[in-house]
């Protein structure tokens, strides 16, 4: 996979909190960085989801504020936004003590704000009403799961988030079959011309023809949680964040160690599996979780288990590291996989 460029530096936004520590930053509260979406490098890309909106027809727009993360409040036809993407600093924190910044990339941002810009729209003209909606996508008002259980190759849903995220719940399918429509780049016609889910594309298409043109029927600019009233410090914020994405996943079997590694006298003078591990954990965290689409605090956690109990078990490189970089990824992957496809997807937008 080529990696995405970075969000872009520019910001009219200066803070004396800028040139803090870590450390010192963690203490500061959110309410108190003073932050604004306007001036901010991420609102070049709320305008550039303005500008799609347009170029497909549609005159409603969704306002946007800052938060704390990525979300469409139930009844609001707008869109919040977390905060660390309003400023280089709190995005190097971010990465600092989550180990990626989701929505950190052009192309990442953008395809959250589609998504997003999918339950608005939803919202706006209480969509979901609609007797064809609820035939192809389903009740909106079900419960929203906690977990669920994904099929990877169904046909019937587009894919367009990480985690096939449009079978998560009806709410999630319309708006990632919305989010694929809007794209200028989704070649959707092509693409999902044999899928079952082009009935969704074409009726989304046909829906926002429709209404295009109309006024929304919602119309509130209310902003649920904005940065203002936020009042937890950043460091509360990741311990809470860490402890709702940073999962547990079942651990690995000595037996399985053993495949990798050796505790044969035969090895005694070659690298420590652990420190062998150490040296791959950054690459191989990112490469998992490009793969796999899980998060990489969950895959760090995993390795930090390996790295722990190699070391207790006194386990050393029995092959070039080459080969068992190659066993080590190959191994985190499928368990990795397996442990997804055991049905336990958060449901986290």
């Amino acid at each position: 996979m080529v990696a995405q460029p970075p969000m872009p530096a520019r910001t009219t936004q200066r803070f004396p909190w800028s040139r803090y520590t870590d450390r010192r930053l963690l203490d500061l509260r959110l309410c108190d960085l003073g932050l604004t979406l306007e001036g901010s490098a991420v609102e070049l890309f709320v305008d550039a989801l303005s500008s799609e909106l347009q170029q497909k027809g549609l005159t409603f727009q969704p306002h946007a504020w800052l938060s704390n993360e990525w979300f469409t409040p139930d009844h609001v036809p707008g869109i919040a936004i977390p905060f660390y993407l309003a400023h280089p600093r709190l995005i190097e924190l971010e990465r600092s003590q989550m180990l990626e910044v989701e929505g950190g990339t052009r192309d990442w941002c953008m395809r959250i704000l589609r998504h997003e810009a999918g339950h608005a729209i939803d919202n706006a003209f209480v969509l979901n009403r609609r007797t064809g909606y609820r035939r192809l996508f389903g009740d909106y008002g079900d419960p929203y799961p906690e977990s669920y259980r994904p099929k990877p190759y169904s046909k019937q849903f587009v894919v367009h988030l990480d985690m096939w995220y449009a079978q998560a719940h009806p709410a999630e399918d319309f708006a990632e079959t919305f989010a694929v429509w809007l794209n200028p780049r989704s070649h959707w016609l092509q693409h999902y011309e044999k899928w079952p889910a082009i009935k969704k594309l074409y009726y989304v298409d046909a829906l926002m023809t429709r209404i295009g043109p109309l006024k929304p029927t919602v119309r509130s600019r209310r902003r649920t949680h904005p940065l203002h009233t936020l009042r937890m410090t950043l460091g509360e914020h990741y311990a809470a964040k860490r402890a709702h994405y940073c999962r547990d996943h079942p651990r690995f079997y000595d037996r399985d160690l053993r495949r990798l590694f050796s505790d044969d006298p035969q090895f005694a003078r070659n690298r420590t599996a652990a420190a062998f591990l150490e040296s791959i954990r950054a690459e191989a965290r990112m490469m998992i979780s490009r793969w796999t689409g899980e998060s990489q605090c969950t895959i760090d956690r995993t390795i930090a288990d390996m790295i722990d109990r190699v070391a207790i078990m006194k386990l050393r490189l029995a092959k070039p590291a080459s080969g068992a970089k190659v066993d080590v990824m190959m191994m985190l992957a499928v368990q990795t996989m397996n442990f997804l496809n055991d049905g336990r997807h958060r449901v986290v937008l």
